[in-house]
This record gives structure tokens, sequence and C-alpha cells, in this order.
């Protein structure tokens, strides 16, 4: 049974993914902080928490507030810094046969290019995520995928500045999110992932005033993955780059899901704070329907419920 995927096959490196269940950033740490719980060398990837140039506190507390069927959060990228990263954390991923991709954030094109720089050749470093759809920051974030120039200005000023296999993270929160996707394909994206989190808030009803400190938070969880399997079933049927599934997924059928609607892979973010084991357990969900099912290689049911998709006959699914 093959579950492996390539998520950019067109780049002289490649970024090869033993299976499509990756560990979402933000929810993962540096994987190191999981990596007592589970076994994260099973993971078909580990995407790290956002990335700047220099440390950042975030945003003050509260920071996250559990909604019916998801979080609002507000962390504001919270990180050590690149400089940290290489130092601390990159050796230690070096060692690991998961692949580790480094998700970044900047306020402008070039420090989104300084920081994409300054990860080439480090060992450790498969890939680059670029995070143009952080709801939670004032400056950069999702300023810079609301319109498809502005999006496809990073993603080429990161193309221009890396030789390394590179995703584009997609905000829901624009107009036509098919547009921006084909915007920075264009630029250079090898993979393409969606969607972040959708703007909420939430309102202490004693004092009066928003929860959050910046008014408005990202929702994730169960609550918006209808909203973003039909964005990945869109953006799909739009570009040739690999898409990278996420929002809302926590079993096995939640993200062969986003495969048959045209994911190679997908990413499994707020489940993790539920269950630590939920990315294996996904994992081994798909084993066993791709068992029942007669099904040999993953890439049979990407895109299985597209017209004219291929896919074989489904089991019950599992969670």
């Amino acid at each position: 049974m093959n579950l492996a995927v390539e998520l950019a096959a067109n780049r002289k490196r490649g970024l090869l993914l033993p299976n499509p269940v990756m560990a979402a950033s933000g929810t993962f740490g540096y994987g190191t902080e999981y990596a007592r719980f589970v076994d994260i060398q099973k993971l078909g990837a580990i995407i790290c928490k956002g990335t700047t140039l220099r440390a950042r506190r975030g945003n003050p507390q509260p920071r996250l507030v559990e909604t019916a069927c998801g979080v609002l959060n507000s962390i504001g990228l919270q990180n050590i810094g690149v400089k940290a990263l290489i130092r601390q954390r990159a050796p230690i991923w070096s060692g690991w046969r998961a692949p580790v991709i480094v998700n970044i954030a900047g306020e402008h094109p070039e420090e989104y290019a300084r920081l994409a720089a300054m990860l080439e050749d480090v060992p450790g470093v498969s890939g680059i995520e670029v995070n143009i759809s952080c709801p939670n920051v004032a400056r950069g974030g999702m300023t810079f995928g609301a319109l498809p120039e502005l999006a496809a200005e990073v993603t080429a000023a990161v193309r221009e500045a890396t030789t390394l296999p590179m995703m584009v993270k997609l905000s829901p929160n624009v107009g036509d999110i098919v547009a921006v996707a084909q915007a920075v394909e264009e630029a250079g994206a090898d993979a393409i992932s969606l969607t972040n989190t959708f703007v909420g808030m939430a309102i202490d009803v004693t004092r009066r005033r928003p929860v959050f400190a910046n008014v408005v938070a990202g929702l994730s969880g169960p609550a918006i993955k209808p909203l973003s399997l039909h964005m990945v079933y869109r953006v799909a049927g739009a570009v040739k780059a690999s898409i990278v599934g996420c929002g809302g997924i926590s079993t096995a059928s939640d993200a062969l899901e986003f495969i048959m609607a045209g994911a190679v892979a997908v990413q499994v973010g707020t489940a993790n704070f539920v269950n630590p084991r939920v990315c294996l357990d996904i994992i081994e969900g798909i084993e066993r329907f791709m068992e029942e099912a007669g099904i040999g290689d993953i890439k049979e049911l990407v895109g299985a419920a597209r017209p004219k998709g291929k896919g074989g006959k489904a089991p019950a699914c599992y969670t």
C-alpha cells in the first residue's frame, strides 16, 4: 500500500511525504513538544508554528475561546524568531524521518524573502509554507492574501529567494479564493494550502467588551470544515499546483473528503489540542479504508469525488 505523496513534483529538491497527513502550523509547536506523547516520525510532515524575523511575544491574554464546534484563537504569531529556530530547532529536525516545513510570516514582501533566504540550505528544513493568511496581526498576514496581486508579490519574492519547495497558505476571508490561488501558482508556488481560519469574534457579556484585545480572532475546528472543503473543491479544479486541504479535520473520514475533493494531502490543526494522537489515528483510518476498498495507492483517491474522478468502491467511513 502506497501512501506517499509529492508536493513539489516540478521542483528539483522535491518534497516527498511518506503519507498525506501533516500537523498544521500553530497547533503542533515545533514538533518537539509532541514527541513525548506520540511517534511523530510516522507523520507525513510537521509544519512548525509561524516564524518571523524577530521573536514575537504575541497578543495579550486571553488568546483562546472555545465555541460550540471549534475554537477562536488570537495568538498573534508568538515565536522564537528565525535565528533561534535555525540554532535551536533545526539541528533536532535534521535527525528526524518526518520532514519539517517552516511556516513564515512577515510585514512586507522583502521580509518574507529574507526569511526564505535565511532558511535556504539549513539542515532539517524541508520546505517553506508562506503564511499570507493570519488574521491576528496588525500588519502583514491576511492583508497579503486578500488580493491576487499582493499574494503574487509575496510569492514571487519568496520564490526568487529560495530553491526550497514552497507552499502558500491562503485565507478564506477573501472575495475570490480561486483568483488568489491562480495568482500564487503563477508566481511560483509548488503547493497551496487552504484554508486558514475564518475571522470571528466573541464578546464578554459581563464586561460588555470584545473578549480579545485584537477584537477579531481566527475560528477553527469542525465548524469550518464544510466551508473549507468547498474552497478546496473549487481551487483544485482551477490550478495544477498540489493542493493541501485543512480546516476542521479530526477523523479519517474528514481527511478522505478533502482528498476526494482534490487535495493530495491534508493538515490537521485544532484536533491536536483534543487528541495529541489524532494525526496517527487518521493515518491508520486511511490505511484501513484503502485496504477494505482494495486501493493500492492513495493517488487513486485524489479527486475521486470530482467529475470523471476515479476511486475504489468506498467502504464504511472510519472515525
